[in-house]
Parts: structure tokens; C-alpha cells; sequence
């Protein structure tokens, strides 16, 4: 039976994988710099993961949602131990696209509203409404269409302020680092302004850290960076290191009740274990700090290479711009120098998302072929 061609794919066929190298079949090494779409937060095959994992699967892997998983409560309290989410409260899931679905699904509920306010260039998943929100045209099919959804402008406050007095907007949905898009941000005061005057009119605020969050950004959530407070915060990538796992926190004003979201897989004993076990290494080798500083080395050398003309992004999700298309560029570090990179809606932007364990002779051997490769 073929496989569904729906996706271009890179001649190389990874193995294996340590730290943040990928190993093909034919035994090359590739610098990974692209963390499978920034999933990989701890490094790969990182012993303490690589242990919990193989410790529960041999206990208990699965069972359904409707017994007891102390594993789940223990995730729940480390998270917002880590996180300085205070309070809030945790739904699991398996992905960031079922993320962003409950979390949409959860605001109108609470509502009792049914449209939603999304950005240009936004990117939110390609389960119903979530694709709705996201700002591609081709991977919106008719039936995803019937959601009612507003793409505004970032920046362009007074278009989200005209929309949310129209009183039938259940949310906004927010990447404070956009990543498909291409790492754009908006404006402090844009971010701070929208939390106002969503509160204002009974509109809540979803901020998608599905890539952006797990200390990506150099703070636990990219939302962080601002004063703003997120009805429901969508989590995923980075959250299980490459194991499926989701989730939303959702702010105590928000009450529960029973049968309001459901999951077969969500929240399983293996996710939990996964999911611990990247907490506790963010924890233990003190990874956001490791985030800042190696996002400070990148940004500096790479102000000294002119064909750069733009950086852009925070932490270790960043964007080096040109005045040409990269993916040409990408293709070379590939196959010429064994480096992942990876590309975005922005065609002249080339994407860094590194496992957070990224340290500087990795950076000083991605920059010293990235000038090769520009200068051949």
C-alpha cells in the first residue's frame, strides 16, 4: 500500500538520534537544528527520558481516563511549579492542534459566542477550527470554511477593538512569536492592549504556546514577556521531547464540568512519564537559562554576517532573514554540511529551533557552514 503523498520529503532517512544529532542509515551525522518542528526540547535519546519512559511502559502504558493517573496530577504540579502559572488548571491531550481545538471549543462554550479574532500569518493546527484560524488558504478545506473567523493584521489594534464591540467574538487567538508565519512578533503595548480589551468584552484571550512555550522563548512561555494574563494557554512540541502530548491550561475562573472536553489518549501514563522527565531535565540542567545565553552567542555572530538581513524572534526560536528565497540554502546545509534547518510561510527566512541543549561549538559549526555555503 503507498503512503498518502502529502508531504515533500528530504532524501535522508534518520535511525538514530543523541543529543542534537541525527544519524541516517548510511551512519552521517547531522547537526540538528530544527528539533523536529522544536519538539525536541531535552536533546535526543536523553538518558533520563529514554529511562521514564521504559520504566512505566513496563508497569502500565495505557489505560482510559475514566480511572484514577496520579501521573497526571504529579505533571499538573510540576508544570505550574515551573511554569509560574499559578492556579490554573490542566487538561490533557495529545497534540498542538487538539490543543488549540479544546481550547476554542472551550471558549465558546463558556461564552456563548462563536466567532474568533486570528492573525496574519498565524498558525494554529489543521484540526477544524483551529485551521479555520490559521491564516493559509490551502490547507482550509470548505467544511473547515463554515467556522467564522476574522484574520486581522498584527499591530492593527483598532480593527481588533471594532471587532470585539460587535460582542459575538468568543476568542482570540494569539502566537506571541508567530512560527510557521515567521517569527513575527507585535508590539508590547499591541499584546497588552489586546488582554484589556479582551476582558472587557467577555472575549478570552488563547495564547498558543504550542511552539513558543517550554522555555523556547527564554521565559517558560513566550506570553511571559509581556503583562497579560491568558484565559487558556495551548501547549504541545517541546512538552514530551518527541513523545505525543498536549494539553491546556485554563484559568481557575474557568469552571469544569463533566463531559465539556473528552480524550481517548490524552493525558496516558506514558505521555505523563515523558512529559515529568522533560520537566525535570529543564529543571535540573537549567535549560531556559541555557536558552538565553546561547540565544545571546547566535544573535551576536550572526550580526556579523551581512547577507543576514534581519534576526528575528526570541530565545531559541529564532529567524535569520535574506533578500533571497532559502530553500535552495536549506537543501545545501543538508546535503553539503549535515545540518537541519528549517523554513517558514516567509520563504527568505531560514528557522533555528534547536533542542534547548544547543551549546556554543554547535552554534560556531552551523555559522562557520552557513558562510561556507553563502560564499559557494
Amino acid at each position: 500500500m503507498p503512503l498518502f503523498n502529502v508531504y515533500p520529503l528530504y532524501d535522508v532517512t534518520p535511525v538514530k538520534a543523541k543529543g542534537v544529532y541525527v544519524y541516517d542509515e548510511n551512519k552521517t551525522e547531522y547537526l540538528d537544528l530544527y528539533g523536529g518542528h522544536a519538539v525536541i526540547s531535552i536533546g535526543h535519546a536523553h538518558p533520563k527520558y529514554v529511562e521514564a519512559i521504559s520504566h512505566q511502559v513496563k508497569k502500565l502504558g495505557f489505560y482510559s481516563n475514566a480511572i484514577q493517573n496520579p501521573l497526571q496530577q504529579k505533571l499538573a504540579d510540576k508544570l505550574e511549579a515551573l511554569s509560574s502559572c499559578k492556579d490554573y488548571e490542566l487538561f490533557l491531550c495529545n497534540s498542538g492542534a487538539e490543543a488549540n481545538e479544546n481550547a476554542l471549543k472551550l471558549a465558546s462554550f463558556k461564552t456563548g459566542k462563536k466567532r474568533i479574532i486570528a492573525f496574519k500569518n498565524g498558525f494554529h493546527g489543521r484540526t477544524s477550527a483551529a485551521v479555520a484560524a490559521t491564516d493559509n488558504k490551502n490547507i482550509i478545506a470548505p467544511i473547515n470554511a463554515q467556522q467564522e473567523v476574522t484574520i486581522i493584521d498584527l499591530n492593527d489594534i483598532d480593527s481588533v477593538k471594532a471587532e470585539l464591540e460587535k460582542g459575538d467574538v468568543c476568542a482570540v487567538i494569539l502566537e506571541f512569536i508567530q512560527g510557521v508565519g515567521g517569527l513575527d512578533e507585535a508590539t508590547k503595548d499591541f499584546y497588552e492592549q489586546v488582554d484589556v480589551l479582551c476582558k472587557a468584552n467577555n472575549t478570552y484571550l488563547i495564547a498558543d504556546e504550542v511552539q513558543s512555550g517550554y522555555g523556547r522563548s527564554g521565559k517558560f512561555f513566550a506570553f511571559q514577556h509581556y503583562n497579560v494574563t491568558p484565559e487558556i494557554i495551548s501547549i504541545a512540541k517541546g512538552m514530551g521531547n518527541g513523545f505525543p502530548i498536549g494539553g491546556i491550561l485554563i484559568h481557575p475562573n474557568i469552571e469544569a464540568k463533566f463531559g465539556m472536553l473528552g480524550t481517548t489518549f490524552g493525558g496516558n501514563h506514558l505521555a505523563c512519564a515523558a512529559g515529568l522527565s522533560v520537566l525535570d531535565v529543564i529543571e535540573e540542567q537549567n535549560l531556559i537559562d541555557n536558552v538565553n545565553e546561547m540565544s545571546c552567542y547566535f544573535i551576536k555572530i550572526a550580526k556579523t554576517i551581512p547577507q543576514i538581513k534581519n534576526i528575528k524572534g526570541r530565545g531559541l526560536m529564532l529567524g535569520l532573514e535574506f533578500d533571497f528565497e532559502v530553500g535552495d540554502l536549506r537543501k545545501k546545509l543538508i546535503y553539503d554540511y549535515n545540518i537541519f534547518t528549517g523554513g517558514a510561510m516567509n520563504k527568505k527566512l531560514l528557522r533555528i529551533l534547536p533542542p534547548l541543549t544547543v551549546r556554543r561549538d554547535h552554534i560556531n559549526q552551523f555559522f562557520e557552514a552557513l558562510v561556507d555555503a553563502l560564499d559557494n
